[in-house]
């Protein structure tokens, strides 16, 4: 369990999932599941009795957050991305050259495949 960490709404499902109690309630604090980050609970206990209930949810959502993980795309660079081979252009304005063709911006890369051809 772990308190707040982001992930999943804040708003959403503001009580225990196992027995109802609202969060603040007799000062209890209310933490979330680590995996999914969908349910509360307010004690271990109330968790290891909703396990089961919660388990096929909990890895369904744990699966789809690995994958967003995993398969987010990384910000391209200002420069934009190489038309030949579509990497990102390096920051380094010694890393890619213009083409006198087309005046494009290519990576030294396929550069250096254009004069070996």
């Amino acid at each position: 369990m772990s308190t707040a960490k982001e992930g999943g709404d804040e708003n959403a499902l503001m009580c225990c999932a196992s027995c109802g109690i609202a969060d603040g309630v007799d000062d209890i604090k209310l933490k979330r599941c680590t995996a999914c980050y969908l349910v509360r609970y307010c004690s271990v206990t109330c968790q290891k009795n909703h396990r089961p209930k919660h388990k096929r949810e909990c890895r369904k959502r744990a699966a789809e957050l690995r994958d967003e993980l995993l398969f987010k795309q990384p910000v391209s660079n200002y420069r934009g991305d190489c038309p030949i081979c579509f990497l990102p252009l390096p920051v380094e304005g010694s890393k890619s050259t213009v083409t006198v063709c087309c005046s494009k911006m290519i990576c030294i890369g396929c550069d250096f495949a254009n004069q070996l051809r």
